[in-house]
């Protein structure tokens, strides 16, 4: 969720890819005005932009095999 309320879903493919942006993109830039990448991964090749202190909320579900719906899984 974004600073007044806009909201994006973004999906990676492993728990592992998500904390490796996070933690190697979002985190150590996270009161930069600076616009960092975002990978779409259901997208290929596209890329969201965002200025990362404007990024308020982030919510992770976990999407497992045995799930019903399986368009989510690639």
């Amino acid at each position: 969720m974004f600073e007044g309320g806009h909201r994006e879903e973004i999906r990676f493919k492993t728990i592992q890819e998500f904390q490796k942006w996070y933690s190697g993109e979002l985190v150590p830039k996270s009161a930069s005005n600076d616009f960092i990448t975002i990978p779409i991964k259901n997208i290929e090749g596209e890329y969201m932009v965002a200025r990362p202190s404007r990024i308020i909320a982030i919510r992770v579900t976990p999407i497992y095999t045995s799930s019903i719906d399986r368009r989510q899984i690639e």
